[in-house]
Parts: C-alpha cells; sequence; structure tokens
C-alpha cells in the first residue's frame, strides 16, 4: 500500500500540475453542454 502524502507534498504536487497545465493548454473546441449531448449521443 502506497504511504499517504503530507499536506506539503500534496501541495508542491499540485502546483507542479498547475504550472504543466499553463505550460500546455488545451484547445476548447465546444461548450461543456456541447460535450456531454454527444457523450450521450455515443452511449445511445
Amino acid at each position: 500500500m502506497a504511504s499517504r502524502l503530507s499536506k506539503e507534498e500534496r501541495k508542491a504536487l499540485a502546483k507542479k500540475a498547475m504550472a504543466e497545465r499553463a505550460k500546455h493548454p488545451q484547445a476548447k473546441t465546444q461548450s461543456g453542454f456541447a460535450k456531454l449531448d454527444e457523450d450521450a449521443k455515443k452511449l445511445r
């Protein structure tokens, strides 16, 4: 079982992840509701 991370370690990991997202933003092509509708059509 993996050991639990301390509060400081979690903060450091979150900060690193946020920095990576800032460097490599994902292009948003459609709104959230349009994406949900598209996914719902695939499931039918």
